[in-house]
């Protein structure tokens, strides 16, 4: 898609009341006792009349079309002239709500050729002439008129052949009572309408954050910010980030974003540590749109706490890719207690962002402001606040603080941005809307629909796929999170995920067995794959992957790490006959590094998100 400069501009404190105005009466506008204005196409699609400020919250997929006016979908502005877009809005997350921009009153000599253009819209998307008339009536010059169109990609189809996928896209709790005639054509394109309630939920200080960034970001005198976004589990930072990413898209042609939470990445599988270029608004959650970031590394857990010191490591690495070209958006762990706030300071320290977005719950003790004064006084978990003594203890981390002056607070100061979600439990990780390693898994399943053919058909279950065959020489090994025995690798690495990475050094076989590396290598991560078999006789691995062959061809290094292959892939594959290949009540625990899912594990993560 191309660049979006002139797209009309949102102001993200109106959605802060958009509920209250959804059945308002604008002027010239449709009366409040007429409500949601839902027409059927000729091709199974729906044409949606919003007046000004009027919301639409709902559950489900479709492809977006904005045909006359403009609209509003989680900060991103859609404008006419602008393509289809894909809309994810799944039961797993808070619904998206869709709002009409207010437009100003067009004087009365123009009404008829407004008229004319929106009725050219509809006609040039196949509108069926019964739905034009009956759209047209209730038209509005100052309302938005969109058209939602039924989705279906390899993606979703892939996601949903899994049992416990199915329900992913239906609404949550009991179907709403009244249902209406629009209600019906809504349904028929995916789509199902829900409570205001539903949709986020944006308050006053977050609607502040967000025009203050948007402020800094298109200011051409002040160089592009840094914008750091952090605070405890469930306080909505994804969101917040998503959100200020399209929102800055309206008006710039690109932003770019670091991934900094292993446990739950935006554009890769968990694990990871990334720099990506976002040039496409961001209208779903992580598992439905998994991409090749610029820059990735495989860190191979969800939780840094083991090794926080290869943690910054590889922290510093990915960063040193960004050009200071375009505002960069930073996504941190909710790890903010105990070591995980030193580690947090060590992390500002790093990256010196010039505005730090503090995400808060007003009776949240465990974390002080982060303001200027406090980050330079404060210590680090490897670096010294200004008042400290000079001893500095040795670590892998000192390579990096140079920048601080062996830790004095130099760096520019930054500007401290306070955010008070307001949304039911915010700040209680234990009461999140679904499990965060249920999160993870589908993470893991969007990265695998990348397998499937672009073409629109049957499934094909990954065991039904043609793997890779690897030679032993052509690739090192490496299990990150554990130490393996050499006579147990095989046993590791067989049916387990594992990042592809690339690594300078040649590849040399010291014999006819694998080739392990003794440390983790700080590398280059270029997709993920899952090693299918093992063959022995002919030393070959057996890896299924939607890297394509001219990246693979760089691919010299396989890191195992803690991330286990969703258990759906393993019970639930299409086609399988008789005793489903590695899953078995017969396993010796006791080795390490091989993602061993007990049974009691299976019946532990339910997939409950209705």
């Amino acid at each position: 898609m191309a660049a979006r400069r002139g797209s009309p501009s949102c102001s993200p404190r109106r959605a802060a009341s958009r509920e209250g105005s959804a059945g308002s009466r604008p002027a010239m506008g449709p009366p409040p006792e007429a409500g949601l204005a839902a027409v059927e196409t000729a091709e199974g699609g729906a044409v949606l009349l919003l007046a000004p400020q009027q919301a639409l919250s709902f559950t489900g997929k479709c492809r977006l079309r904005c045909l006359y006016g403009a609209v509003r979908l989680l900060g991103f502005a859609v404008a006419p002239h602008q393509p289809a877009l894909p809309v994810f809005s799944p039961a797993t997350h808070c619904a998206l709500t869709l709002e009409a921009l207010p437009a100003a009153r067009p004087p009365a000599a123009d009404l008829r050729q407004l008229r004319a253009a929106a009725r050219a819209a509809m006609r040039a998307h196949r509108v069926r002439r019964q739905a034009r008339v009956k759209a047209m009536a209730r038209f509005s010059p100052e309302c938005a008129v969109v058209l939602l169109e039924h989705l279906d990609t390899p993606l979703t189809r892939f996601l949903l052949s899994y049992p416990l996928m199915s329900r992913v896209f239906k609404p949550q709790g009991k179907e709403q009572p009244g249902f209406t005639a629009e209600d019906a054509v809504l349904a028929a394109v995916g789509v199902v309408a829900c409570s205001p309630g539903c949709g986020l939920l944006l308050s006053e200080s977050t609607c502040l954050a967000l025009e203050e960034l948007l402020r800094a970001s298109c200011a051409e005198d002040e160089g592009v910010p840094l914008i750091l976004v952090c605070g405890p589990k469930n306080t909505g930072k994804s969101t917040f980030s998503r959100y200020l990413i399209n929102l800055l898209l309206n008006h710039l042609p690109s932003v770019e974003y670091m991934e900094c939470d292993i446990g739950q990445a935006e554009f890769t599988p968990p694990g990871c540590v990334s720099l990506s270029t976002v040039t496409e608004p961001i209208l779903g959650p992580p598992f439905t749109h998994q991409q090749t970031p610029r820059k990735m590394v495989y860190y191979g857990q969800t939780s840094c706490e083991q090794d926080t010191e290869r943690y910054l490591d590889v922290m510093k690495y990915v960063f040193s890719s960004y050009k200071k070209e375009v505002p960069l958006v930073v996504n941190t762990m909710g790890w903010v207690k105990g070591e995980g706030l030193l580690l947090l300071i060590d992390i500002i320290r790093l990256l010196s962002p010039s505005h730090i977005v503090q995400m808060d719950v007003y009776d949240w003790k465990a974390m002080a402001p982060l303001t200027p004064e406090y980050v330079h006084l404060a210590p680090g978990l490897y670096t010294k606040g200004r008042q400290q003594a000079k001893h500095v203890g040795t670590s892998g981390a000192e390579s990096w603080k140079s920048a601080e002056g062996e830790g004095d607070a130099s760096a520019p100061e930054h500007k401290l941005l306070y955010v008070h979600p307001e949304f039911p439990r915010a700040g209680v990780a234990g009461e999140a809307r679904v499990h965060s390693g249920i999160l993870r898994d589908m993470s893991i399943l969007g990265y695998l629909g990348q397998l499937q053919s672009p073409d629109v058909g049957a499934v094909l279950p990954l065991n039904s796929l043609v793997p890779y065959q690897v030679p032993f020489s052509a690739v090192a090994l490496r299990v990150v999170h554990t130490d393996v025995a050499p006579t147990n690798i095989m046993y590791a690495v067989n049916a387990s995920w594992v990042g592809l990475c690339t690594i300078p050094e040649d590849v040399r076989s010291q014999g006819d067995g694998p080739v392990l590396l003794t440390q983790t290598p700080l590398c280059d991560c270029l997709g993920f794959g899952i090693v299918r078999g093992v063959e022995m006789e002919k030393k070959l691995y057996h890896v299924l992957t939607p890297v394509p062959p001219e990246s693979l061809r760089q691919v010299n290094c396989l890191l195992l790490g803690n991330i286990a292959i969703p258990i759906c892939v393993l019970v639930d594959q299409q086609g399988v006959e008789g005793e489903i290949p590695y899953v078995t009540s017969d396993y010796n625990y006791s080795i390490l590094g091989s993602g061993k899912l007990k049974k009691k594990h299976f019946k532990r993560r339910k997939y409950d998100y209705t």
